[in-house]
């Protein structure tokens, strides 16, 4: 699967590689979040190899989520919809991942990738709109859905006979955050688009709309 950003307005492609003369467009796809999408981003930490070691630049050796938490621990009054921020932020942290937080634009719909991919396959056969899909390289899928979804979440599973039932299938809402494209996330690479938010995949869906595949298909790998 290849690395992939947003790109800028009037470009005339809807995403395109990203390049050695670019880095990974952290800067470029923080604007295009900003700028197209009227997402808010905070700037994240970033991963480090030094010696043949790998670390955050929290500076916490015992960090278990290398380059992949917000870089300000008040992150949620730092958030920003500014370019200038971006500009600021990026242009002094160039390899920091895009933090976007949850809860707010959209909501996030986490599960495997095991699950994830024959949910969205299925999705797209049947002629659905499942809104813009990222993969991260811990094999994870984030489904982009409108915000204030928790609570639909929960009476749409119990509907669907699922609400006793331990998934592996998080709403990911207000007060939390994902980590954004084409950021690099651990020692495993980047995260990815699989349908970037643009054309088909522009508009956000509600949850509804996407949970009865995705719980059907997390509850057929959850003894696995």
């Amino acid at each position: 699967m290849e690395t992939t950003i947003a790109t800028a307005p009037g470009t005339p492609s809807a995403a395109v590689r990203a390049t050695p003369g670019n880095r990974v467009g952290l800067l470029d796809a923080a604007l295009e979040y900003i700028e197209t999408r009227h997402w808010d981003v905070v700037l994240g930490t970033s991963v480090q190899r030094e010696n043949g070691l790998w670390s955050c630049s929290c500076g916490d050796p015992r960090c278990a989520q290398l380059g992949a938490h917000p870089a300000m621990r008040d992150w949620q009054k730092k958030t920003s919809g500014q370019p200038s921020r971006a500009h600021e932020w990026w242009g002094a942290y160039p390899q920091g991942s895009i933090i976007l937080p949850t809860g707010r634009a959209f909501d996030v719909l986490e599960c495997s990738e095991d699950a994830g991919l024959p949910a969205l396959a299925r999705l797209e056969r049947s002629g659905a709109h499942p809104g813009p899909v990222a993969a991260t390289p811990g094999r994870r899928l984030y489904f982009f859905v409108l915000p204030n979804s928790r609570t639909k979440v929960a009476r749409a599973l119990a509907g669907l006979g699922w609400g006793r039932t331990a998934l592996d299938l998080a709403c990911r809402s207000a007060g939390d955050y994902v980590v954004a494209p084409p950021s690099r996330m651990g020692v495993r690479g980047q995260v990815q688009w699989v349908r970037a938010p643009a054309d088909s995949a522009r508009w956000l869906p509600e949850p509804e709309e996407v949970l009865a595949p995705l719980a059907y298909a997390c509850g057929l790998h959850r003894d696995r």
